[in-house]
C-alpha cells in the first residue's frame, strides 16, 4: 500500500531472484478499511516510493486510482471463510474480504506469476494463499520472513505514526514475542502459558490489546498445546498510543526477535 520501507524492498529482492520481470502494485485499498480506521491518514508518498523502486530494479509499477479498480456499479466481493474469521478478522470486520477482493483483481490483471507477501501480515498471507488456491488462479503465493529494525521492531509503514516515546513502548511487542520463543525453545508447549509470557511486556506498554494468541500455523485453528517442535504461530495486535501494530513468530521456526540485536557487536 505504499509508504515503502526496507521490508517492502526485501520483497522486491526476492521477486527479482525468482523472476526476470518484476511488477509492484501500489494501492491504498479503500474497501479493506473500516469506518473508524486510518484510510484517509494512511501514509502516502508515491514520488518517494517510485524513486526507491527505480533504484531496486523494478520493471513496472501499477499505481491505479480507486475508480480504475472499482467501477461505480461493481458489486462483487471475495470471501475466504473460517481462515479470515479469527485474529484481525474478528476485530476488523470485512477487512479480509476487502483484501481478498483487491488481490483477486490484481492477480487477474497480472496473470501467471509468483507473488511475494511479507509474513508480518501472517493472516493476510494465509488468506491470499487460500483464495488463490480455491479460485485456481495461476499464481504462486510466497511468504517472506519478517524484516525487522536493528532493535527488533517489525518494519511497518505505520511505524512512522509513532512518537519517540511510543516508538520505545512499541518494543514491548518484540520483548513479549522474544520471551515466548525462548520459553518454547526451553520446552514450554502450553498455548495459554506462551500467550501469557508474550502478553506480560505488552500489557505494561500498550494502550489496548486486540489479541495475543497462539494458533495452528496453517489453519489458524485454536490450540491448547503445541505438539512436537512446531506447528503454531503466536500473533499479536495492539495499539501503542493510537497506532495499531501487529507482529508474530512461528514457534519452532523463527529465531527470537531480539537475538540479532543481542549478537550485534557493541550491543
Amino acid at each position: 500500500m505504499g509508504a515503502l520501507h526496507a521490508g517492502h524492498l526485501a520483497l522486491v529482492t526476492e521477486a527479482r531472484r525468482r523472476a526476470s520481470f518484476v511488477v509492484v502494485s501500489i494501492f491504498v485499498n479503500p474497501i479493506q478499511f473500516g469506518p473508524n480506521e486510518d484510510f484517509q491518514a494512511y501514509p502516502r508518498n508515491l514520488e518517494a516510493d517510485l524513486a526507491a523502486l527505480s533504484s531496486s530494479g523494478v520493471d513496472a509499477v501499477f499505481a491505479p486510482a480507486a475508480e480504475q479498480l472499482y467501477a461505480p456499479d461493481e458489486s462483487t466481493r471475495v470471501t475466504v471463510g473460517p481462515l479470515a474469521d479469527p485474529l484481525c478478522g474478528r476485530v476488523r470486520p470485512g477487512h479480509f474480504e476487502g483484501v481478498a477482493t483487491v488481490v483477486a483483481k490484481l492477480f487477474g490483471l497480472v496473470g501467471e506469476s509468483d507473488a511475494v507477501f511479507g509474513r508480518k501480515d501472517y493472516q493476510q498471507w494465509l488468506v491470499v494463499r487460500r483464495m488463490t488456491r480455491d479460485l485456481m488462479l495461476p499464481v504462486q503465493v510466497i511468504g517472506h520472513p519478517i524484516v525487522r529494525e536493528p532493535d527488533g521492531l517489525a518494519m511497518s509503514s505505520r511505524n512512522r505514526y509513532l512518537s519517540g516515546e511510543d516508538r520505545v513502548r512499541a518494543l514491548s511487542l518484540v520483548e513479549g514475542l522474544d520471551a515466548a520463543v525462548r520459553a518454547f525453545t526451553s520446552g514450554e508447549r502450553a498455548a495459554r502459558r506462551l500467550e501469557s509470557i508474550a502478553r506480560g511486556p505488552i500489557e505494561r506498554a500498550a494502550s489496548s490489546i486486540d489479541y495475543v494468541e497462539a494458533r495452528e500455523r496453517e489453519t489458524l485453528a485454536p490450540i491448547e498445546s503445541i505438539v512436537g517442535s512446531g506447528g503454531a504461530v503466536l500473533a499479536v495486535a495492539c495499539r501503542i498510543g493510537s497506532t495499531r501494530l501487529i507482529d508474530n513468530v512461528v514457534l519452532g521456526e523463527d529465531e527470537p526477535p531480539l537475538r540479532a540485536r543481542a549478537e550485534r557487536p557493541g550491543s
